[in-house]
């Protein structure tokens, strides 16, 4: 497969193997509306993961409304990113990845590619892990049994729907998104009932208040947990509609698809968790089957079923962007295939994570913090790309080192570099050893003890320096780039 326009036999239907990879999808192909966008999105963030979110909140020490709204503002804004990303899509026709090429330059870009690869990996192997451990908990519950061989059959019926979905491609996933969106939206909403009677509102509202860092800190939590992990791969899904396709309205439907979800399920979480320390307390070991706790026996399998589709709903997302993006990063595969190798690698994570691993929440944190970092500053370059460029892209030049974009953007690469390295300095992770060596740079904070050092200052100074180094630096590369016939 060569990274060209595409035939229309290339595209294929839902249970139709997708050959497009990196490549730009013909006008012919293109298809669908804005709120098409709705399904992918919002199946993708119905998981009660989102529950378990308000307890994560709450854990940095701060009250249930200082969790509310830096959920909120942490949610809205960080998928209105995505949304801003995704309109790059519609004007390209080429994964994300291979769009941010015009700001980071063709083989400037393969850093990038490389860092969404990770990403990407490591969000489908917490899915996974968590839909396994889920199941195994709720079996359990029905004395069914759940030690190694339940969760041997778990992470094999779980792994078949994901590497089977992000295989066959883009249609079969719109397809299953929107059966997952009814499902799961049904039975999360069955399961907000059953478990009403567990909140008690006096001992939320007696939880005090922390300080400015701890709500800073539980926002940028929230901003990485959500929009950040999506935005490397907003515009995946938005490149199958026509050039002619409304902006605003792929921002909208991108931002409210994926947001509206998690701000119901963030809130209920932090009222479940407010109320009952010792659930607030399982939810860092296991963050989906804890949840099962307060429910009665004979709605176990319906949240079990609820909570790994949900969870198959965004890792199945995940598998199909990672494949894409190892393709852009330089690797000369099959889509199909890429999406297979990823798979073999998040089931061997799965294993590390379910059988060998300890708190789920440490490594979850570790790596929300420490890939948060670069991915924000890849996402301040390319929105800033994104508000500059007035004209579609030249689709062979995303292909072409020579063409108008180049083989090497300097300027963006050098901000990259300078916004991950400032974003560093500026954050704290003790979930791993390997890791103590961030913070470098808070010493007139008070050090990696003070009060700022789990605020994560760092992701917000890389999406910043990032966004503004790009849009002053790059206005003048762009300006030259559209004037090229």
């Amino acid at each position: 497969m060569t990274e060209t326009n595409l035939s229309h036999s290339e595209v294929g239907g839902a249970f139709q193997v997708e050959l497009a990879g990196t490549d730009v999808i013909a006008e012919a192909d293109r298809k669908g509306q804005p709120r098409d966008l709705f399904w992918p999105w919002f199946a993708a963030n119905i998981s009660v993961l989102g529950i378990s979110y308000g307890a994560w909140a709450l854990d940095f020490g701060i009250s249930f409304l200082q969790a509310t709204i830096a959920g909120a503002i942490g949610i809205v804004f960080s998928f209105f990113l995505c949304g801003a990303v995704a309109t790059a899509g519609k004007k390209g026709g080429a994964p994300t990845m291979v769009l941010s090429r015009a700001a980071l330059g063709v083989n400037g870009n393969k850093v990038a590619a490389v860092l969404s690869w990770i990403l990407t990996v490591g969000w489908e192997t917490v899915l996974t892990s968590l839909a396994v451990m889920a199941t195994a908990t709720v079996l359990e519950q029905l004395g069914v049994g759940g030690g190694t061989t339940v969760k041997i059959v778990g992470l094999i019926v779980v792994a078949v729907l994901i590497v089977g979905g992000g295989v066959i491609g883009f249609d079969l996933i719109m397809k299953m998104q929107t059966i997952i969106t009814v499902v799961t939206g049904v039975l999360t909403v069955g399961y907000f009932i059953l478990a009403f009677d567990h909140i008690n509102l006096g001992t939320v509202g007696s939880i005090p208040a922390g300080s400015s860092q701890a709500f800073l800190g539980a926002l940028v939590f929230m901003m990485t947990g959500f929009g950040l992990g999506w935005v490397n791969m907003a515009a995946d899904y938005s490149r199958y509609l026509p050039r002619s396709t409304s902006s605003r309205g792929v921002v909208w439907w991108t931002t409210f698809g994926a947001a509206i979800a998690p701000l119901f399920l963030v809130g209920y979480g932090l009222l479940l968790a407010g109320s009952d320390a010792e659930l607030r307390a399982a939810v860092s070991d296991d963050p989906i089957g804890a949840l099962t706790t307060i429910l009665p026996t004979w709605y176990l399998i319906p949240f079990a079923l609820v909570a790994v589709l949900g969870l198959v709903g965004g890792a199945v997302l995940d598998i199909y962007s990672s494949g894409l993006a190892l393709i852009s990063a330089g690797i000369p595969i099959p889509r199909p295939f890429a999406a297979g190798i990823d798979g073999c690698i998040m089931i061997a994570g799965t294993i590390y994570i379910v059988f060998g691993a300890g708190s789920f929440f440490g490594i979850f944190q570790g790596f929300l913090i420490t890939l948060g970092v670069p991915i924000a500053a890849w996402a301040g370059i390319m929105l800033a790309d994104v508000l500059t460029r007035r004209r579609d892209y030249a689709d062979a030049d995303l292909f072409n080192p020579k063409g108008r974009y180049g083989s090497v953007a300097p300027v963006a690469i050098v901000t990259m570099v300078v916004a991950t390295a400032v974003g560093w300095g500026f954050v704290t992770n003790g979930y791993a050893g390997w890791l103590s060596w961030q913070g470098y740079l808070l010493g007139p904070l008070g050090g990696r003890d003070g009060a700022w050092a789990y605020a994560n200052l760092g992701v917000l100074f890389a999406l910043v320096i990032g966004f503004v180094a790009a849009l002053i630096g790059q206005r003048g590369r762009v300006r030259r780039q559209e004037e090229q016939s």
